[in-house]
């Protein structure tokens, strides 16, 4: 596996999309968990309220981020593994079968988007 297919296989559609899907199946945030403790932490030593506005506008801005970055790496091939990830670890917890089939569909999806030589012998 190359390297960059490998960094975007690991970083976007595992801990972007699988991980943020296996979080939402469960119902908890830890990003935003841990923006609300560090905010909170802000907020009592400087109380501004500029600062509360930007902890509360930081979620949003990574996830954008995030998937800005997820584009620049593999195109809209490679937001479509992230999908695919994120579904699958939605899935997880009712069917693991068809949550592990979704993840391995997911990787070679990214792994396609990020090889170009690959994607050129399968798109004419």
């Amino acid at each position: 596996m190359a390297k960059k297919s490998g960094l975007f296989i690991r970083q976007f559609v595992i801990g972007l999309g699988f991980l943020s899907g296996i979080f939402t199946a469960i119902g908890i945030d830890p990003q935003q968990e841990v923006i609300n403790i560090v905010g909170g932490a802000v907020a009592s030593v400087y109380p501004d309220p500029e600062i509360s506005t930007l902890f509360l506008v930081l979620p949003m801005l990574l996830l954008i981020i995030s998937l800005i970055a997820a584009y620049r790496k593999g195109k809209l091939l490679g937001l479509a593994s992230v999908l695919v990830a994120y579904c699958a670890g939605i899935v997880i917890l009712g069917s693991i079968v068809i949550s592990l089939l979704l993840l391995t569909g997911a990787v070679v999806l990214g792994l396609v988007a990020t090889n170009r030589r690959l994607l050129k012998n399968v798109m004419p």
